[in-house]
């Protein structure tokens, strides 16, 4: 058993220079502080406010001590964000790319901080919500999400709300609830390159005053950008999903409310290529054929099926009480023939994983406030339950390596937080304390053996094991508000990752050994600010992180699907994210976001205590990112209401591979334009756009990594276009 019995506070001296930087900013904005302390905005004018719900409350984004960045459905339908992986480009500081088995699995990383492995025993650090309930596993998030409302995106260590498993941050998202009395829907189509095609369907039906449903569909279909020169299947990276949705809210009264929502998605897309590419600062060529080589390259399929039932009571006037129930089950058969690149390099190397994941959750919540609002309070209980199987298959050189895990895991939580507004300094204080006790049970097994092509099967790795840890996630912040649009804001807040079981283990030996929780102790300080009669929002946070206990992954050279797990010794991580958004006239809005980043191992230790910390670097963690963007929106003509977006993200090179300082992939940036129509000819609701991304066609890297002494990588998509229509009705 594992406790945490570390303190959760650095030594002052490290924290000098992000406060510094929190006491200049009343300095740098006084002249405008001074401007706008006497007036507020105009009724109507200035910025809409985002209200966002990353405390288990709504409240506006402005009075929220987190960094976070939200975008609303009609910013998501104008960067065309439809799911996890589309966000990468538009958030400074989170980069999300797809995993080289299959481009239905995605991976997130926020702050240079994220898990490579998509193996189930080990969790990811950025979690994942969907309305409420935790995706504890990246198969199948790269599917379209009908429907959504919002998507908020929290960096930095979420621990005393979310629990394990949030060191780096959370990313939720809010599909649109079913609306009471109003009878509605909505038809689109997507047309574009590389035959794309896109329908998505969505109905609201109310019944009575006090029931509705919300029924929708979506499917998409698109061929890969390299074609397959072997056997099986035409291209690589082709996509054809397929989702549906169905929600039901009843609201009998005024203090009780009910929503159910249930959601399945099928994936059927075959392995992205993975091609020999050039040694930084080249790039290579990016291929538009190749070859699976040592077997027919066969499309996936994953199913991903969820349920989720949100109860929430007022108990009294401005207390309630929520409960969100959930399970969630995934399906998941991949393939991957690792024989890469133009060269024709002839590397054999076939996977096949089949995966079964169940999970179920149950949280409760008493949500409030008391002093007549001085005191606003979340408390709760949380109980999470998953179990799952999985064959994992290798071919190499005639060898089949089937590996065979199953896992159990359990995790139990209490946590509450309350913000605290004293009277005295005309309650421009604000205080937060938080804090999350968890404890987590996992168990695992795991059988391979070898079946070579003379001689009986052999047994290589037979091993089981269980463990239990214990922690407490403390949080804390004090917030000030300079004037009714500014405050400043410090906070402390610690995350917590929990150990496990590693089935790519090397022997028997290493999967028995297990690894350790990490935990996260993050320093943070900024402000908020919307100036100008609201018109100009600026809004920064600077970080310092502490890592205990890293989990680092150490690879077969060989075989990177073998790997060992050790708990490395410390690191630490420290940058700045800073989002600016103007309003120039009334429909034009300029924004922009710049996150930096520059995580380091300070100590690492091997299994024989010896210093390698020189030979490990983070992964995906580019030190510089940055996204502009222009939106405008016009009166309306006769010709409908003309609607432009133009957007670029930028992103610093970074380390493929933790233990290969060779293997870095360049910056790049990418540039996209959206183009539209909106009530065209006065029709109300139909809507005609056309668009483009990566409108300059580069040359980029999503994963890059090697096979011994060859280095490869899976290359992004290549320049693409296309037509929006849709009709709401």
């Amino acid at each position: 058993m594992y406790r945490d019995r570390k303190s959760w506070l650095a030594p002052a001296g490290r924290l000098q220079t992000v406060f510094g930087i929190v006491l200049s900013m009343p300095l740098i904005c006084g002249p405008l502080l001074a401007a706008e302390s006497d007036q507020g905005a105009e009724p109507g004018a200035g910025l809409a406010e985002v209200i966002v719900t990353a405390e288990k409350r709504e409240e506006s984004l402005q009075n929220t001590p987190i960094s976070i960045a939200a975008f609303t459905s009609e910013e998501l339908e104008t960067r065309r964000v439809g799911s996890i992986a589309d966000l990468g480009t538009v958030v400074p500081n989170l980069q999300v790319s797809p995993h080289p088995n299959t481009g239905a699995t995605v991976r997130a990383m926020i702050r240079g901080i994220g898990e490579p492995s998509a193996d189930q025993t080990r969790d990811p650090p950025v979690a994942i919500y969907v309305d409420g309930v935790y995706v504890s596993r990246g198969q199948g998030l790269a599917s379209q999400l009908a429907e959504l409302e919002r998507v908020e995106v929290l960096r930095g260590p979420q621990g005393s709300l979310y629990g394990r498993n949030a060191t780096a941050g959370a990313i939720n998202f809010i599909t649109k609830a079913p609306e009471l009395g109003k009878f509605g829907g909505q038809q689109s189509f997507t047309f574009g390159r590389f035959n794309q095609f896109m329908s998505r369907t969505s109905l609201n039906i109310p019944v009575g005053d006090t029931l509705a449903f919300d029924l929708a569909y979506a499917s998409i279909t698109k061929d890969g950008f390299v074609a397959n020169t072997g056997p099986g299947a035409a291209r690589f990276g082709d996509i054809d999903r397929k989702g549906v949705r169905g929600a039901v809210l009843w609201k009998p009264n005024g203090i009780f409310e009910g929503r159910y929502t249930f959601d399945s998605t099928w994936l059927y897309d075959t392995s992205p290529f993975v091609a020999v590419a050039g040694i930084y600062p080249a790039t290579g060529t990016r291929p538009d054929s190749g070859s699976s080589g040592t077997a027919p390259l066969r499309p996936g399929s994953s199913r991903v099926q969820g349920h989720n039932l949100t109860l929430s009571y007022d108990v009294r006037e401005h207390m309630t009480l929520r409960s969100v129930t959930g399970y969630r089950e995934v399906q998941d058969n991949t393939h991957q023939a690792y024989n890469p690149g133009p060269a024709r390099v002839y590397l054999p190397l076939y996977n096949n994983s089949i995966t079964d994941q169940r999970q179920f959750s149950e949280e409760l919540q008493l949500i409030g406030e008391a002093l007549d609002g001085g005191l606003k309070y979340v408390g709760g209980l949380y109980y999470f339950t998953e179990s799952g199987d999985a064959v994992k298959e290798t071919i190499q050189m005639g060898t089949i390596n089937p590996r065979i895990p199953d896992w159990k895991n359990k995790a139990y939580a209490i946590f509450g937080q309350t913000t605290w507004t004293p009277k005295v300094l005309d309650q421009r204080l604000h205080v937060t304390v938080g804090a999350r006790w968890s404890k987590d049970e996992r168990e695992a097994s795991i059988f391979e053996r070898s079946i070579r092509p003379v001689g009986p099967p052999v047994v290589t790795i037979d091993s089981s094991g269980s463990q239990s840890f214990d922690n407490f996630s403390p949080s804390g912040s004090v917030q000030f508000d300079l004037s009714q649009d500014v405050n400043v804001f410090a906070r402390i807040a610690r995350g917590y990752k929990t150990g496990g079981y590693n089935p790519s283990a090397s022997s028997s030996a290493a999967f028995a050994r297990g690894f350790g929780p990490e935990t996260l102790t993050s320093y943070e300080a900024g402000f908020r600010s919307e100036l100008l009669g609201r018109r100009l929002r600026v809004n920064a946070t600077a970080f310092y992180s502490d890592y205990k206990d890293i989990q680092t992954n150490v690879f077969d050279p060989l075989n990177t699907r073998i790997f060992d797990i050790i708990n490395a010794g410390k690191a630490e991580t420290s940058g700045v994210e800073l989002e600016v958004t103007a309003l120039v006239f009334e429909g034009f809005i300029l924004s922009g976001g710049y996150g930096y980043t520059n995580p380091k191992f300070k100590e690492v230790r091997d299994l024989g205590g010896n210093d390698v910390t020189s030979g490990f670097r983070f992964t995906h963690a580019p030190k510089n990112s940055f996204t502009v963007a222009a939106d405008y929106k016009s009166h309306e003509t006769p010709a409908g209401v003309v609607e432009a977006n133009v957007n670029y993200g930028w992103q610093d090179k970074f380390f493929g591979v933790a233990t290969d300082k060779r293997l870095i992939a360049p910056s790049y940036g990418l540039l996209n334009a959206r183009l539209g129509l909106a009530d065209v000819a006065g029709i109300k609701g139909l809507r005609v756009a056309v668009w483009g991304q990566n409108l300059t066609d580069e040359t980029y890297y999503l994963n890059h990594f090697a096979f011994g002494d060859v280095p490869v990588a899976m290359y992004g998509e290549p320049r693409a276009y296309g037509v929006d229509i849709s009709l709401k009705f």
